[in-house]
């Protein structure tokens, strides 16, 4: 069966362009948005296995919609020359891979590939586009599929009839209609004014169609919605007719045309060898060489060594310095899962070596220990926890590849070896998914199997060193590695292993006393909903009750009926007192199973503690995450959660548990990075922020601030941070928009600096592409520039956010390192156990309390020089929960 993809070469090369750091050539040409469409076009080749391809192209500005509206695409910046340069590699790449390609002059590439499924279509063809661009949404038919791509082009969210039904609520071609009353920023297509996604969606739900709602603008609720309407009629005709996609183009080519034959290898290595992609060769040979009936071939065999009980001295001359190692373990959770065996490679060199072999191999064990023989590693946290469980030390980790891979790209979530190893080294790595399965069907290989996946592993390591070396440097982030992230995953490493006391006896008693809270709250709601007992975590069952029975409004509509999530209950809670047993119940019962019975079944067989996970590589603003369990999102709002703290105690008797906490980081950060003179003189005179906010934007003395305006002042200072609208303002604070944005404009008055700031950072994220925090570390924003207002908004917001959140993040891994190295130091007993958020615990026997209360605020507050002061409290007691 035929199978056509389409793709849109401008969408693709942008979104790729934006998705990876900028990489060139040793002459310096610009390679990112190159390797990107490479990758997808793999893909694609890989997984959809196509029969006919082709890549549409614009031909130019100039389009013949420009003759109906002048001003179509006006509002578009332009593009970068770092991109404009990448478009003749892309279509030379196209040529090596044998994969067809069109432009038309005075059409889009829209039309183009709108004129090609339409023939496609009619043949009945399996058809596929691949573009970021959802106008294509029109073209969707019983053949013909859309594929957005999301995460830069590594991930696509596929679009059939049904997928838009249960999306929109639209047939396809309505996305047309869609476009036409909301417009588009990005193309300049103005639309009707005051009409975003919702109002239209709203409309066409009801009228069908733009022609229907101008037709029935008298029945349209909303007298402001209706004067828009009929004043805008012209404009909504127009913006109608500029989203249609044309589908009968002068394109004079058939589909049979974009037959694809498969791809010559020698000219893809000679293209990428012109592009420096080092080690594409092997990957064509290993994954793509083509048979003469255009299939893949049998890969290339894997050359590597299996070392045995009787050939360890044979190999030891062979460890040598450095060298790339992966340990192979049967498990995520490296604190639990067994060790199947040792990768190690260098140049000429690749070992496999199994699990029952190394534990005995004393040579090599003794290497492992050496810090003078430097290891390059995938993960260095994990081995050497995982290791530590076994005996066996390791030192001399020179290079993590997965912490280099996440600071050069920390919105990509797939930081695997065979991601990694794909992009930087152009090496496949077979994924553990396609050697072991997954879920219940997971099992260990044959040896034969499991020996060339794990050599693979380590001789992958060993191609990708040197590329994300000098990645690394030119995007000025080799000191974020070797002094802060490398560092901080050897902290991380003690503390993993070292654990935290969990008191099971105590934990249980806290599970019997909410099992006494929940049976009185379902008693109560019982009687609230009229005697009658039922399902309360049943929302099909709760929402019978709360919507017909007690007739409460129903706020919001889901596919199996009214909505009862948390936000729809908070909004109802004034109607009714039902509506707060259930929060409480709901809140309560996420507390027993989550909490309480999580946090037993993790208490360690062999310790008595739970040795979480502390994850370095997962936030994009570089904060650190724990798993198994999550120690960090324990709520502490309600008491019966503070309370869960009560369980974490001193491994050691008479010790105490001490926890210091950096006081409003983020806004000291802010008043550092904008340079706001108000905020930089009120944390220096060591005034209450929130106090002197509300002095400052109500124009009053300080004992004239009365509670509710130091509120206010606190609600916009957090939400100045997150890019705050009045809109969110005005639902935190209870208060109305006018009275919100008022606010927010008399702030920015007070706070011109942090204004000016955040203009300015938005503007330079537009230009680059990504911010960074003060210690250079990046995040990239692929949205930035999107045609979609909410995608667009939301990176404008984080542009705002991440250098002060991601820099507060920055800090306290300082603080940790330097905190560990001054323990070691002073050859104190007192151990770190845990970081939540913006706090360090500590475990303290009672001698070394005094020093450890001066110490640790003083090594936190030095952390990282500011031009404002940082403030730690520091608080102590027999448990986590008494040192809060």
């Amino acid at each position: 069966m035929s199978h056509f993809v389409l793709i849109d070469g401008n969408s693709v090369a942008n979104r790729a362009f934006y998705a990876l750091p900028l990489l060139s050539t040793s002459a310096g040409l610009h390679t990112n948005a190159v390797l990107g469409f490479t990758t997808m076009l793999l893909k694609v080749l890989e997984e959809m296995k196509p029969t006919h391809i082709m890549v549409a192209f614009d031909a130019g500005k100039v389009v013949f919609r420009h003759t109906e509206y002048a001003e179509y695409k006006g509002g578009r910046s332009k593009t970068p020359p770092e991109l404009s340069e990448q478009f003749p590699l892309i279509r030379e790449l196209l040529d090596a891979f044998a994969i067809k390609r069109f432009e038309l002059e005075g059409y889009e590439a829209d039309d183009i590939i709108g004129t090609l499924t339409k023939e496609a279509d009619q043949k009945e063809w399996k058809t596929t586009v691949i573009t970021g661009d959802k106008d294509m949404l029109q073209l969707v038919s019983d053949h013909v599929s859309v594929a957005l791509t999301r995460k830069g082009v590594s991930e696509i969210e596929l679009y059939t009839p049904e997928e838009i039904q249960e999306k929109y609520g639209l047939k396809p071609l309505q996305i047309i209609d869609l476009k036409g009353l909301m417009g588009d920023s990005s193309d300049n297509i103005p639309g009707v004014p005051g009409v975003g996604e919702k109002t239209a969606l709203k409309l066409l739900h009801e009228y069908g169609s733009v022609e229907e709602v101008l037709a029935n603008v008298d029945r349209v609720s909303g007298k402001k919605l209706q004067e828009n309407l009929r004043e805008n009629v012209d404009k909504a005709n127009m913006s109608k007719a500029l989203a249609t996609i044309l589908r009968e183009a002068p394109v004079e080519l058939d589909v049979q045309q974009t037959e694809f034959p498969g791809y010559d290898g020698l000219a893809l290595s000679d293209f990428f060898k012109k592009m420096e992609f080092k080690s594409l060769l092997s990957k064509i040979k290993v994954t793509q060489d083509m048979s003469e009936n255009g299939e893949a071939s049998e890969a290339t065999p894997f050359a590597f060594e299996i070392v045995t009980e009787e050939t360890t001295e044979k190999y030891t001359d062979k460890l040598t310095t450095p060298m790339a190692v992966y340990i192979e373990m049967d498990g995520d959770n490296y604190h639990h899962a067994p060790i199947l065996g040792f990768g190690i490679a260098a140049e000429g060199t690749t070992l496999y070596v199994p699990w029952d072999v190394a534990k005995e191999w004393k040579a090599l064990g003794s290497w492992l220990a050496d810090a003078s023989k430097e290891k390059w590693v995938f993960d260095g946290k994990r081995d050497t926890v995982g290791l530590a469980w076994h005996e066996l030390p390791v030192a001399g980790i020179g290079f993590d590849v997965y912490l280099a891979s996440y600071l050069l790209n920390a919105t990509e979530s797939n930081h695997t070896l065979d991601s990694i190893a794909s992009q930087y080294a152009q090496v496949r790595v077979r994924p553990d998914e396609d050697v072991y399965g997954k879920g219940a069907k997971r099992l260990v290989p044959e040896t034969d199997v499991l020996s060339e996946h794990v050599a693979h592993k380590a001789a992958a390591i060993w191609q990708s060193v040197q590329v994300l070396r000098e990645q690394l440097v030119e995007n000025e982030m080799g000191s974020l590695l070797n002094d802060l992230e490398a560092p901080l995953s050897m902290v991380l490493a003690l503390m993993e292993k070292q654990g935290i006391k969990v008191n099971r006896e105590r934990l249980e008693q806290m599970g019997e006393e909410l099992d006494s809270k929940l049976a009185d709250l379902t008693t109560q709601i019982y009687e609230l909903a009229g005697g009658e007992p039922f399902n309360i975590n049943s929302p099909k069952q709760l929402g019978e009750i709360l919507f017909d029975r007690l007739a409460l409004p129903v706020l919001k509509k889901t596919k199996t009926g009214p909505s009862t999530s948390a936000d729809v209950l908070e909004k109802l809670a004034p109607y009714h007192p039902i509506i707060d047993a259930i929060l409480t119940f709901r809140q309560l019962g996420k507390l027993r199973s989550t909490y309480i019975e999580g946090l037993t079944k993790e208490i360690h067989t062999k310790t008595s503690k739970v040795h979480t996970l502390y994850n370095q590589a997962t936030t994009a603003t570089g904060r650190l995450s724990s798993t198994d369990p999550n120690l960090q999102n324990i709520p502490i709002r309600m008491e019966e959660g503070r309370k869960i703290r009560e369980a974490f105690t001193p491994s050691e008797d008479g010790w105490y548990m001490l926890a210091a906490d950096y006081s409003q980081i983020e806004l000291r950060i802010l008043a550092h990075i904008s340079g706001d003179e108000n905020l930089i003189d009120a944390f220096r005179k060591g005034m209450d922020i929130h106090t002197r906010t509300a002095m400052d934007v109500f124009g009053v003395s300080e004992e004239d601030v009365t509670s509710l305006m130091r509120r206010q002042a606190k609600a916009v200072n957090f939400g100045i941070v997150y890019g705050i609208s009045d809109y969110g303002l005005s639902q935190n604070l209870n208060i109305t928009r006018k009275e919100a944005a008022d606010f927010i404009e008399r702030y920015f008055d007070v706070f011109a600096g942090v204004k000016q700031w955040m203009e300015e950072i938005v503007k330079e994220a537009k230009q680059d592409g990504y911010v960074t925090t003060l210690l250079h570390r990046r995040r990239y924003l692929p949205d930035i520039r999107s045609s979609n207002f909410n995608l667009r908004s939301f990176a404008e917001r984080t542009a705002m956010n991440t250098p002060i959140q991601g820099t507060a993040a920055d800090v306290i891994k300082l603080a940790m390192i330097r905190m560990q190295e001054a323990l070691v130091e002073k050859g104190l007993a007192s151990r770190m156990l845990l970081q939540v958020h913006d706090e360090l615990v500590f475990e303290v026997p009672e001698d070394e309390l005094e020093i450890m209360q001066k110490l640790v605020p003083e090594v936190m507050e030095s952390a990282l020089a500011l031009n404002v002061p940082l403030k730690v409290d520091v608080n102590y007691g027999r448990s986590w929960y008494e040192a809060k």
